[in-house]
């Protein structure tokens, strides 16, 4: 394998990862440690395949705010056959010595650029509000951007947070969790267990709530589940791209709970019923919200008849989670990390 066809491997992880880039940082850091501590052998992948995830983790954490929550065997595919396996690595480490450190400054010129894709969506809440903010202009500068587009799903996650989240706020609803007296020598019995767990006590049986939806958080390729949940028993799954009868079924196996609300493009509605239908899942889903509901929903939020008490918050929130789950598009520490590695003074015809 030539130094090309190792490009090509490396460009074609890159264009599969998702935004935040795990592996290919992965990959900028095993070539890092081999360039500048000599202490792994390219060749050998037990001398760099569990600990390159710390490596990872901590440049990760310095610019993400967080790091890869993917299963292990998930997190290992990096070094397959079809991905970058320890020949290609190889190669690519002989470039890296020899032109000192080009790869790795190659990856995160990459990283740099998929997040001043982000800085456009940040540029679009701050330059909009509630008068001029359209959602579908908002999602086409996800699809427009093919380093972006398989992140999708993580960007309806934060659209469908903002509008619910606010909506709910401005519904004032409160959830009251009470129980029944005729168990009180239960409660009795278990009293310091209520009032730790449930926060009721002898003399309270009964408490309210301010209702709340929650984002579960950092969720990635390999898990299945929830995305988020509210105190009112209700989970909310998005589900963006495509649902197979497997990915559906994990999605239902793997939640307790009874009140499931999938979020999914129009023409997917009809698919995932049938799927549900066929697995025997269907009771457990609440409803099915399509984007043409969220449109509808964010026109009435940003410009309808309530929009002064919701459509402020509806930005202010979609803004909030964009700088949350994406900090390295709002983050001037990442070029003074670039620099004082030297990649800003690295240039190769190769490597462009």
């Amino acid at each position: 394998m030539d130094i090309k066809e190792a490009k090509q491997a490396l460009d074609k992880i890159i264009t599969k990862a998702r935004v935040h880039l795990y592996k290919p940082i992965q990959i900028a850091e095993i070539l890092y440690r081999d360039r500048t501590e000599k202490d792994i052998e390219l060749g050998d992948l037990s001398t760099y395949r569990n600990v390159s995830k710390r490596w990872r983790n901590i440049i990760c954490m310095k610019f993400l705010g967080r790091s890869s929550t993917s299963s292990a065997r998930y997190q290992d595919d990096i070094f397959n056959d079809n991905a970058i396996p320890p020949s290609v690595l190889v190669v690519l480490g002989k470039n890296n010595r020899e032109k000192k450190g080009i790869v790795e400054a190659y990856i995160y010129r990459k990283f740099s650029e998929r997040f001043s894709q982000m800085s456009t969506a940040n540029g679009y809440c701050a330059s909009h509000d509630k008068s001029n903010f359209k959602l579908d202009e908002f999602i086409a500068l996800f699809w427009n951007e093919p380093g972006l587009r398989r992140s999708i799903d993580k960007i309806y996650e934060m659209i469908v947070f903002a509008l619910f989240s606010a909506i709910v706020d401005a519904l004032d609803v409160i959830v009251e969790v009470s129980m029944n007296p005729a168990r009180y020598d239960i409660l009795k019995e278990f009293e310091d267990f209520a009032q730790k767990i449930i926060r009721l006590t002898l003399t309270q049986n009964k408490i309210s709530v301010p209702a709340r939806i929650n984002r579960v958080g950092v969720t990635n390729a390999a898990d299945r589940g929830l995305d988020m949940w509210a105190n009112f028993g209700l989970v909310i799954q998005i589900k963006h791209l495509s649902l197979t009868e497997e990915l559906a079924e994990n999605i239902v196996s793997s939640i307790s709970a009874d009140r499931i609300v999938i979020v999914c493009k129009d023409s997917e509605q009809k698919i995932i019923v049938s799927l549900l239908n066929q697995i025997g899942w269907k009771s457990k889903i609440q409803s099915i919200v399509t984007e043409g509901d969220l449109l509808i929903w964010y026109e009435k939020a940003l410009r309808g008849k309530y929009s002064k008490p919701i459509g402020d918050k509806v930005i202010k929130n979609l803004t909030e989670e964009i700088k949350i789950e994406f900090p390295a598009s709002d983050n001037v520490e990442f070029m003074k990390f670039f620099k004082q590695r030297g990649y800003d003074k690295l240039t190769d015809k190769i490597w462009i």
